[in-house]
């Protein structure tokens, strides 16, 4: 099947044809994939979410009101699916090891971001507890404000700026502890 637009996938997965539904996720499945790897603890977690938040795009369909990107509104229905998800584990957030994150403070921002491709960073994000994780993909790559990360995940906003610092910090460790190795 050719390159669908947005408006011909919407209208096709909203008549309930099972071509569009197979093109809209063969067009967004592996971005949104890429997405739910930086939420997920594995592979198998982030498979499991990206299923999970197609439903969810299917079903709601009808929401789609075409004033932005249609990848924008499934990326957001993604995200949306990977915070419900950690919601339900309800202890996500205190499963964090206690460190002291001034163990090393010659480490830079640009140090820590030097040198890491792709994948290694995905690798390191998933070694992340899931707290630390999930603000730091909110902040950093989603570009959430720690007033809307502490609503999505309903904490404070201090509890959303320490656990985005100690995720900070906790990275920097992980990657000296692999130039050490």
């Amino acid at each position: 099947m050719q390159h669908l637009s947005d408006q011909e996938l919407v209208q096709g997965v909203l008549r309930g044809s099972a071509t569009h539904q197979r093109a809209l996720y063969q067009q967004f499945s592996v971005p949104m994939f890429r997405v739910l790897l930086r939420f997920a603890r594995d592979r198998a977690e982030a498979e499991d979410l990206l299923q999970d938040g197609f439903i969810r795009v299917y079903r709601d369909m009808t929401q789609f009101r075409g004033e932005g990107a249609l990848g924008g509104w499934i990326r957001r229905i993604m995200v949306n699916t990977a915070l419900s998800h950690l919601r339900k584990q309800r202890d996500f957030l205190q499963s964090t090891p206690d460190f002291n994150p001034f163990e090393n403070l010659l480490r830079t921002e640009e140090d820590f971001s030097a040198n890491l491709d792709a994948e290694r960073l995905l690798s390191l994000l998933q070694k992340l507890p899931p707290g630390y994780r999930t603000v730091f993909n909110l902040y950093a790559i989603e570009g959430f404000s720690h007033e809307e990360i502490a609503e999505q995940l309903g904490i404070s906003i201090g509890t959303s700026k320490s656990q985005l610092f100690k995720a900070r910090e906790y990275l920097k460790r992980i990657i000296d502890k692999s130039y050490i190795t």
